[in-house]
C-alpha cells in the first residue's frame, strides 16, 4: 500500500481494536515493511493519536487513552450502530445525554455516506421504542436539521403547529436547541416577526436550511435557557409548590423528574420542595404519587384537594374490585 494517507487510515482503524498488534502483523497487513510501520505510528502519535509501544522480538502497539479524543475510523456496522444508538438519545430525550446527543449525531450525519443514511431510517423505523418518559418524541432528523442550521448560522423554514392546532410557516434564525428533559424547544429569532420566538420541536414539521447565512443576534437575556423560562412563565399561570417527603432528599431526587425541582433535606430522613411550578395540579399529583414515599401536600390548595379527590377515588376502586 503506497498511499499514505490511506495507509494511515487503515493503520488507525487496527489500531482502534481492543488488542495490542505485533508489528509484523501489522507490517503483513498494510503490505508494508516493519520500518514502514514504525514510521506510520510516528506520525500517528504527532498527529495527537496515543499509540503506546511495548519492547520485545516482536514489539506491539496499541492505542491507549488520551487527554483528548482524537477522529475515529468507524466502518459501516460501527458507524450505522452509533448513528442508530444517538438518534434514540435525541428523539427520545434521555436525561443528561439529550443535547450532546444531538451535536454528535448532526456531526455523524454531516458526513454519512448516503448508503448507511438509508439503512440507519430503515432500521430506526422498523424499531419501536419502548420509552418511560414524560414528553413527546421528536423526530431525530428536526433535531439535526436544526442543530446544524443553528452550528452553522443557517435561516431555517418550517411548519409549526401552534397549541390550538393552527398551522403556520415560519423563517427564523435558530439560537439554541434546549431540552428540558420532557420536550425539545427551539429558541430562534423569527425573522418575519422581527422578534424572539421559543417553539416545541415536537410541533415542527418539514424544517429546511434555507443556505442564506445570518450574523448571530444577542439575546435580550443572558442566555438561552434564562429566554425558555421567561417565555414558558408569560405562557401559564405559575404557582408555589410545597411538598414535604418521609424519605432522604437524595431518593427523592432520583425518583423526581428535574423539571418538577429538586427537593432540600431538611433531616437525614425527611424534605422539602418548595418551588414554582407551572404544571396542571393533576399531572403534578401523578407524578408525586410515584415517588413511593410518604408525602404531605401543603401548598397550592388545588393540589390538596386533588390529592384527596385522586385518594379517595383509588380507595374506592380498590375496595370495589374483585378478587
Amino acid at each position: 500500500m503506497t498511499d499514505t494517507p490511506a495507509r494511515l487510515l487503515n493503520l488507525l482503524s487496527l489500531l482502534q481494536t481492543p488488542r495490542e498488534w505485533p508489528g509484523s502483523e501489522l507490517a503483513e497487513r498494510l503490505g508494508v515493511s516493519s520500518r514502514t510501520i514504525r514510521r506510520d505510528i510516528e506520525r500517528l502519535r504527532d498527529l495527537g493519536y496515543p499509540v503506546q509501544a511495548t519492547m520485545g522480538a516482536e514489539g506491539g502497539y496499541r492505542l491507549a487513552a488520551g487527554a483528548a479524543l482524537p477522529p475515529l475510523v468507524l466502518d459501516d456496522e460501527e458507524a450505522v450502530a452509533i448513528a442508530v444508538g444517538l438518534r434514540a438519545g435525541a428523539g427520545h430525550a434521555v436525561e443528561g445525554i439529550e443535547e450532546a446527543s444531538v451535536r454528535a449525531l448532526a456531526k455523524l450525519e454531516q458526513v454519512l455516506p448516503a448508503r448507511l443514511r438509508h439503512r440507519v431510517s430503515a432500521l430506526q423505523a422498523a424499531t419501536v421504542p419502548l420509552t418511560g418518559g414524560d414528553g413527546a418524541t421528536v423526530d431525530p432528523h428536526t433535531l439535526t436539521v436544526i442543530a446544524s442550521a443553528a452550528t452553522g448560522h443557517e435561516r431555517l423554514r418550517f411548519a409549526y403547529r401552534k397549541g390550538d392546532g393552527t398551522e403556520t410557516k415560519r423563517l427564523v434564525e435558530p439560537h439554541r436547541l434546549i431540552s428540558t428533559g420532557r420536550r425539545w424547544y427551539l429558541v430562534a429569532h423569527d425573522v418575519e416577526r422581527d422578534d424572539w420566538r421559543t417553539f416545541r420541536v415536537d410541533r415542527v414539521s418539514e424544517p429546511f436550511a434555507t443556505g442564506a447565512r445570518f450574523a448571530p443576534r444577542e439575546l435580550p437575556v443572558p442566555d438561552a435557557a434564562e429566554y425558555l423560562k421567561r417565555s414558558m412563565a408569560g405562557l401559564q399561570p405559575t404557582y408555589r409548590l410545597v411538598v414535604t417527603f418521609h424519605a432522604p432528599a437524595e431518593s427523592v431526587a432520583a425518583r423526581l423528574p428535574n423539571w418538577l425541582g429538586v427537593p432540600e433535606p431538611v433531616d437525614a430522613t425527611t424534605c422539602r420542595l418548595d418551588v414554582t411550578a407551572s404544571d396542571s395540579v393533576e399531572w403534578v399529583a401523578l407524578r408525586l404519587a410515584i415517588v413511593d414515599c410518604e408525602f404531605e401536600a401543603h401548598e397550592p390548595r388545588e393540589l390538596v384537594d386533588h390529592l384527596r379527590e385522586l385518594g379517595a377515588r383509588i380507595s374506592r376502586a380498590a375496595t370495589t374490585a374483585r378478587p
